[in-house]
């Protein structure tokens, strides 16, 4: 699907008119009309077009945010929720024009409950906030996408990170949550019980519906205690595909790690170049483990047995905080570092996840094609799970080389659906991966698109995003 086919939805200019009216008269200087501050509330990290909102709203309140949506509603106008702007795939671009909610404002943390290991917080607590606010409770949030995101975007787009190989994703980790729906009306999905039989799971309906159901008010979460010890370190390996044998086989074993991340040779040098790091320039896996200090030295020593029969190491591993720091400070920051590669271009970004046991075989022909297309094109990835990145950077003024970019992302999502994988593993849908929703669940589309037709009949609720039209 090129991205020139996003979703169109039809502009209510009359609607959007009378809701701009109200809203200022509600929120005064907390709404905001400005061209700058619309066009940052559109997609921003990576490259879909722009679409800016007609108004960007702050509220502080659950009440407040059920008052924006009760005058969208009256009026047919879309509403589109904003956390910091993260996301990769066009979730916060405004197709139909409408009113940004941004959630930043909603940024208390509610409740802690060190002896349930959960807590509430509101969307707009972003994962760090969240971690050093628990700093002396002896416990931390462990889901870590790339960007420093908010709670509730996080759980909107079902984000996970490097860590997912151990504490699961945002779907594993949401008990409950509250959400404004379509009508204005709110949902509060269930209670704090670690685990409940009671009817439909309204949370996971809603965690990962990129705010096309609702709008996230608050979430409780699971909470997990810091870990005794912790090992980490790099590992070199001869090819990427070396690397990912390494990965299967250190799964299957069972070995509990923490995380197992893969970075291609052409990532490694842009990390190194960007981050310091004093690491040869060759595929290598960043490798963490979690445990006592008996079971962490006993991990990194069978991985590093693993690593050795599959043509890698030597695998430097530490238990210095400062040097782990350091370590996955460069791999967060991986995205930033691959657009030095070719200073001027823009990335489009895109990831795929697929059984454990294929991941060798996708990666060895996503970079063939990457060779064949003549790409720039890092890899990195969440090895663990099956799940990878791959960030291709090119001219956006050159038709060719964004057809050229689109065809090398349309050729990799369609091999992972082939192989019994997903065509997004983190990312979502949003504008960019509706092409490929249908290719991968066929007849449970028809399914989601009723789901959406009777929570939102007027489809104000994000428009555009996930549903092919």
């Amino acid at each position: 699907m090129a991205l020139s086919d996003l979703n169109p939805v039809e502009r209510n200019e009359e609607g959007i008119a009378v809701v701009l009216g109200i809203l200022k008269q509600q929120l005064g200087e907390r709404f905001q009309t400005g061209a700058a501050i619309r066009s940052q509330h559109a997609h921003t990290t990576t490259y879909i077009p722009t679409q800016a909102p007609d108004g960007v709203a702050f509220p502080e309140t659950t009440d407040e945010v059920q008052e924006i949506v009760r005058a969208c509603a009256a009026h047919r106008v879309p509403v589109i929720a904003f956390g910091v702007g993260s996301s990769l795939e066009g979730h916060t671009n405004a197709p139909g024009g409408g009113i940004s909610v941004d959630t930043s404002r909603m940024n208390r943390i509610l409740a802690v409950n060190p002896e349930d290991l959960d807590c509430t917080v509101e969307p707009g607590v972003t994962r760090e906030d969240l971690n050093r606010h628990l700093r002396d409770t002896g416990l931390f949030f462990p889901i870590d996408p790339g960007a420093n995101a908010s709670l509730g975007g996080m759980a909107a787009t079902r984000a996970s990170g490097t860590n997912a190989v151990r504490y699961g994703t945002m779907r594993e980790n949401v008990l409950s949550l509250t959400a404004v729906m379509a009508d204005g009306e709110t949902v509060t999905t269930g209670k704090r019980a670690k685990k409940s039989s009671a009817g439909y799971d309204l949370t996971r309906l809603l965690v990962g519906s990129e705010g096309t159901l609702g709008i996230i008010t608050s979430l409780t979460l699971k909470l997990q205690g810091i870990p005794q010890a912790i090992s980490g370190g790099v590992c070199p390996f001869p090819s990427l595909e070396a690397a990912c044998n390494a990965v299967i086989a250190t799964i299957q074993m069972g070995i509990p790690v923490a995380r197992i991340e893969l970075v291609n040779g052409l990532q490694m040098r842009a990390m190194k170049n960007y981050s310091k790091l004093d690491y040869p320039e060759s595929p290598c896996l960043f490798v963490e483990f979690h445990g006592s200090d008996a079971g962490v030295a006993e991990q990194a020593e069978t991985f590093g047995a693993i690593a050795e029969d599959n043509g890698g190491g030597p695998f430097l591993w530490t238990s210095v905080a400062e040097e782990r720091t350091k370590l996955w400070k460069a791999r967060h920051d991986a995205y930033w570092a691959s657009l030095t590669l070719r200073p001027g271009a823009k990335g489009l970004s895109t990831d795929v996840c697929v059984p454990i046991s294929r991941l060798a075989e996708c990666v060895a022909e996503t970079e063939a094609d990457i060779a064949e297309m003549g790409l720039v094109a890092p890899i990195v990835g969440h090895a663990g799970d099956g799940n990878f990145h791959v960030l291709v950077l090119m001219d956006v003024n050159d038709p060719k080389e964004i057809a050229l970019a689109e065809k090398f992302v349309s050729r990799l999502n369609m091999r992972a659906i082939a192989m019994d994988g997903t065509c997004t593993g983190e990312h979502g849908i949003g504008q960019g991966k509706i092409g490929f929703l249908r290719h991968e669940l066929g007849h449970g589309v028809d399914i989601m698109r009723s789901i959406k037709k009777a929570l939102d009949p007027q489809d104000i609720m994000n428009p555009g995003k996930i549903l092919p039209a």
